[in-house]
């Protein structure tokens, strides 16, 4: 089963060898990672999306929750979550071919440039219309080029990730 965790964690150089290197070590892939700074620039969040049962999830997080520059750990699956992607999509615009903005039509797209017979469009919305819009264009024989962010989540409302002190009490929401 999928899951999508997110990790808030130390922003310094050798956090993110150190995550993708428990990854490694254990045998578990990670499917998509995004990794960026929060509101506070010594913080980032990482969100990636793995495979796995529950038990294997499990031990996943509390083996990140380990690391030293890990600072809290949600596993977003089967809990209430916003999740997007982000994707710039080159396509071929033909004269006289297959209509973009109809093919576009049914998602958030936007043309963002132009050159020649290739524009470049940015999607956002949810990675499963994603993979359906690349089949789309894909059997429309216009695809080109891709890059996609990977899965970006947060909690609706209250909920978060958190600063713990060494006792694990809450010190912060984020």
């Amino acid at each position: 089963m999928r899951h999508v965790i997110s990790v808030l964690m130390a922003n310094e150089a050798g956090a993110l060898v150190r995550v993708a290197g428990m990854f490694s070590q254990r045998g578990f892939n990670i499917e998509s990672l995004n990794v960026a700074p929060t509101e506070d620039s010594a913080v980032s969040r990482l969100t990636l999306a793995t495979s796995g049962t529950e038990d294997v999830v499990e031990q996943i997080n509390r083996q990140l929750l380990k690391l030293v520059d890990v600072i809290d750990v949600i596993d977003m699956t089967g809990d209430e979550h916003l999740e997007l992607e982000l994707a710039l999509i080159k396509v071929r615009i033909e004269e006289g071919g297959t209509s973009i903005d109809a093919l576009a039509d049914p998602y958030d797209v936007a043309e963002i440039s132009r050159h020649g017979d290739l524009a470049t469009l940015r999607y956002l919305g949810e990675g499963d219309d994603l993979n359906t819009f690349i089949a789309t264009l894909e059997q429309a024989g216009v695809l080109v080029e891709l890059a996609r962010s990977g899965a970006v989540t947060m909690t609706p409302g209250a909920a978060g990730l958190h600063y713990h002190d060494p006792n694990g009490e809450a010190l912060a929401r984020f």
